[in-house]
């Protein structure tokens, strides 16, 4: 299957991530080793995000509380980040757009078209096959634009 779908460029990427103030998990695990617990865990302690999880067989994660679904969540999150099956998604999406969320982010793996024309139509930004965590960090310092690790904190260059 190719992928015909254009995703939002750089810049807009930014803007999303910018403007979002509270991100609802949706296939949060309590398990240290999924790639969900460890963005859960990036974005508690390096972003200013009011993270929310949601998932209908855990109680906590990070010391939080779970929420079966997005309709259970105290807000209505700006961004939900899916970690789920891609046989999912339509019915995350739905949840979605259900709740008045602004942003569908599919984590890295996840790409579906019918979803992103589906959640375009109905208004939201949409990014798909891309990570949060990565994409937060690239656009908040921690990470070159290449999208690894410089180990360099300020915008100044050591002298040497």
């Amino acid at each position: 299957m190719s992928e015909t779908w254009q995703g939002p460029s750089l810049q807009d990427r930014m803007r999303i991530l910018r403007t979002t103030t509270s991100v609802a998990i949706v296939g949060a695990s309590e398990n240290p080793a999924r790639a969900s617990y460890f963005v859960a865990s990036y974005l508690l302690s390096s972003s200013s995000y009011d993270v929310y999880f949601v998932n209908p067989r855990a109680t906590e994660i990070h010391g939080h509380p779970v929420y079966p679904s997005l309709a259970d969540l105290p807000v209505v999150p700006d961004l939900v980040d899916v970690f789920r099956r891609h046989d999912d998604l339509p019915s995350v999406l739905d949840e979605t757009v259900a709740v008045g969320a602004k942003t569908l982010w599919l984590q890295l793996g996840l790409w579906h078209e019918d979803v992103a024309r589906g959640a375009k139509a109905a208004g939201l930004d949409v990014v798909m096959n891309r990570c949060l965590k990565i994409e937060h960090a690239r656009f908040h310092g921690g990470l070159h634009l290449a999208g690894f690790d410089t180990g360099v904190i300020s915008s100044r260059r050591a002298d040497h």
